[in-house]
């Protein structure tokens, strides 16, 4: 259902009236983020595919679309959403998923949310609607506005229709497991992450890292005698690589602050007290710990990583920018909003 003028008149009398507006779709990710300050404006019903083509590998479909829909059509055709994406529920919906921008275990392999966004359209706020990009990959001259809203998590607009390059299905899938320290696993990540390997996901744990492999039956069989270590069933590597996905693994688990820290992947585990599962790889680590925010946010600022309090019985909380991206982001913000009615002080406190 097209429900772009609904959607638009709100915003107009929202900017008339002064009043901000909270964006809802699934919520799915509605714990991702600072509390929001405004009226509800619901953009599910804003759904369906409105273009899809198996052969030209893209796919169109409106902001309030399920993400499980999505998938099951992509899949149906022997293709996928490349990213990964986590769901966090029956909910979740393609604008919230591009909102958040949140990539899962085959991102470091095959690109992240913003690599796949070709074009976007949207309301503004100044109730504009306005469409960037398009439905091919060289689209763009100069500024891509449309890889902006990835991650920007409503605060420069409400998207309406998003087109998304997929990816065939690999052929075939295989997930081999072996026993080794935390330091040993990094350093073996960055080895093998630098080699011709049909990689597709690396992720450690406790004391085993499982190393998932995607393609041609042939290759992943040469990389398998290259590797050894243990192959796990389909259904122990499916349900593993789907619990860190969704956060349904045992780490996940209890009250402790959980932190996502997006690092180089080369660099050392940082100086924090608690537990680590590192993904991507080695370039995304997930800390379960008690240290105080001043300390994480102090401790990634030195590595030159950025730091987020995922999940908390304090909310979430992002590590603030330095001052240049802090410049950026009020730029942007002002340009797209400039009334300030779109999810205020979900990214930050100011704004």
């Amino acid at each position: 259902m097209d429900n772009t003028e609904q959607l638009q008149q709100r915003v107009l009398s929202a900017i008339a009236a002064k009043t901000p507006l909270q964006i809802i779709g699934g919520n799915s990710k509605a714990f991702y983020g600072r509390p929001i300050q405004g009226e509800p404006l619901h953009v599910a019903a804003h759904s369906g595919v409105i273009h899809y083509e198996p052969t030209e590998l893209v796919i169109t479909a409106r902001c309030g679309t399920p993400l499980a829909e999505i998938e099951k059509l992509l899949s149906a055709n022997g293709q996928m959403l490349a990213f990964e994406p986590p769901n966090f529920g029956n909910t979740a919906t393609l604008g919230g998923t591009v909102a958040a921008g949140l990539s899962g275990s085959r991102r470091a392999y095959t690109g992240a949310v913003r690599d796949v966004v070709l074009g976007v359209s949207l309301i503004n706020g100044q109730g504009e609607v306005l469409k960037f990009g398009g439905e091919v990959m060289k689209n763009v001259a100069g500024f891509d506005v449309s890889r902006v809203q990835v991650g920007a998590l409503g605060t420069l607009g409400v998207l309406l229709d998003i087109s998304l390059k997929v990816l065939p299905r690999p052929e075939s899938e295989t997930t081999l497991s072996f026993i080794m320290g935390e330091a040993e696993a990094l350093s073996t990540m960055m080895q093998w992450g630098k080699q011709n390997l049909p990689l597709s996901a690396m992720c450690f744990e406790g004391n085993t890292l499982n190393v998932r492999l995607s393609g041609a039956e042939s290759a992943l069989k040469a990389a398998q005698q290259r590797l050894g270590g243990e192959v796990l069933s389909p259904l122990l590597a499916k349900a593993f690589w789907l619990s860190i996905r969704e956060q349904q693994h045992d780490f996940f688990r209890g009250d402790t602050p959980l932190w996502r820290l997006s690092v180089a992947p080369a660099t050392p585990q940082p100086p924090l007290s608690g537990n680590w599962l590192i993904d991507w790889g080695g370039a995304l680590r997930w800390l379960k710990s008690d240290d105080s925010t001043e300390t994480v946010f102090a401790t990634t600022q030195k590595l030159s990583a950025h730091a987020c309090r995922f999940r908390s019985v304090d909310g979430c909380e992002f590590q603030p920018p330095s001052e240049a991206v802090a410049k950026l982001h009020r730029n942007l913000k002002q340009a797209f909003d400039p009334h300030g009615i779109f999810n205020l002080g979900r990214l930050y406190a100011e704004w």
